[in-house]
């Protein structure tokens, strides 16, 4: 049977994840991955789950394993409004729905905003998960141009200018797959442009909670509360198999984001709410990101101090202040994806950075390399083998 003739003529739009067809490589046995962005499973706090699962179904008895509203369980919108308060972000338990990851948000956000041929303004390079969200509605990609300091202010003007952009999508804080930071000046910049042309900013941050350096730096939530949706997780600290994300967007929105999600899932597991609610409220948070912040802070710095010995003169790198991620640039001429299969040869895997762009010929000399997976030892060892293919390789 000729099963094509029953898929929709948008599929057209949807592609597999290049990302997850290279875990499958990474998984083969003795493969060093740099590749994946996923948490350390030392990260997961298993004792105090085990201690929450028995709280919870003390607590919430039956109610824990039904169906529940689609904004998410009250307890854990309360929680994450003193959360988000912390921030600089004022939120109440209204303004806050409850999301399958912050994945299942941005799917909401195509479908409710992007109409075939509508431009998108995205970081350059960009989250590789927002295009596969955004793809599948058909949009035309606009790119900001960024420095070591993120997007430029003034770009982002000229394209809002010159062009009917639907909404800007920005990872401001420990971006995937720069892990660059966009500063407080260049923050207020954004928010008083995006005002003065009435535009629409979502707000991605899942890592700002991983800071090793450095002082945090205001949301543009905060900067301006009625331009923004601002969306996160706990995937980074608590455990991504929960699929647990939330936003806060402005209510007229929110309302078709929600209605949107009824025709998906009608909600998000409630179990996993409810764990993340006595999580929240049960003070357990602060000592868990100690516990993180302790675990990735040297394999970070594994990973800068084998690329200044390992990397030639020619290749540069990202330093960020947090995050799971660094970001490699070689010279021009440079063929990362090429040196990709090379590198997997000699059971090393890496990210290759042309898949971070939305047009196929950018990015061709970068790559993505994770730290929080492996250990240092094998991150230095990684790296290493990694700089002789290279060398060779060139």
């Amino acid at each position: 049977m000729d099963y094509q003739k029953f898929l929709a003529g948008r599929t057209q739009y949807i592609k597999a994840s290049v990302i997850r067809e290279i875990l499958k490589v990474v998984s083969q046995p003795g493969m060093i991955s740099l590749a994946g962005g996923l948490p350390s499973p030392d990260s997961f706090p298993l004792e105090i789950i085990d201690e929450l699962s028995s709280k919870v179904i003390r607590k919430y008895g039956p109610k824990a394993f039904q169906y529940s509203a689609t904004e998410g369980i009250p307890e854990f919108r309360e929680a994450l409004a003193i959360y988000l308060g912390k921030k600089d972000i004022p939120a109440t338990v209204d303004d806050i729905c409850v999301t399958s990851g912050s994945q299942g948000l941005l799917d909401g956000i195509g479908k409710v905003f992007i109409s075939e041929g509508d431009k998108v303004a995205v970081e350059a390079p960009t989250y590789v998960g927002a295009l596969q969200a955004f793809n599948s509605y058909g949009p035309e990609y606009l790119c900001i141009k960024t420095d070591d300091n993120g997007i430029i202010p003034e770009h982002l003007e000229e394209l809002l200018r010159e062009n009917t952009i639907k909404f800007v999508y920005l990872v401001p804080t420990f971006q995937n797959p720069t892990g660059r930071t966009l500063p407080l000046e260049r923050r207020v910049k954004i928010a008083q442009i995006i005002q003065k042309y009435n535009m629409l900013l979502i707000e991605d941050d899942p890592y700002s909670d991983l800071r090793y350096t450095g002082e945090p730096v205001t949301p543009l939530k905060a900067l301006a509360p009625d331009n923004v949706i601002y969306t996160s997780t706990v995937s980074k600290i608590l455990a991504p198999g929960f699929r647990t994300g939330f936003y806060v967007a402005p209510a007229e929105l929110k309302t078709w984001l929600v209605r949107a999600k009824q025709g998906v899932d009608l909600h998000t597991a409630t179990y996993p709410q409810a764990i993340a609610a006595e999580y929240l409220a049960g003070g357990y948070l602060d000592k868990q990101i100690e516990k993180i912040i302790s675990l990735y802070k040297p394999k970070r710095e594994a990973i800068l101090e084998a690329l200044e010995q390992n990397l030639p003169d020619s290749f540069n790198w990202s330093r960020p202040d947090g995050g799971m991620f660094i970001w490699v640039e070689g010279p021009k001429g440079f063929d990362a994806e090429a040196c990709y299969h090379k590198a997997v040869e000699q059971k090393v895997a890496y990210v290759p950075g042309k898949y971070f762009f939305t047009s196929p010929d950018d990015g061709l000399e970068t790559m993505r390399l994770n730290f929080s997976m492996c250990d240092a030892d094998t991150i230095r060892k990684g790296i290493r083998i990694l700089g002789d293919v290279i060398k060779d390789f060139m």
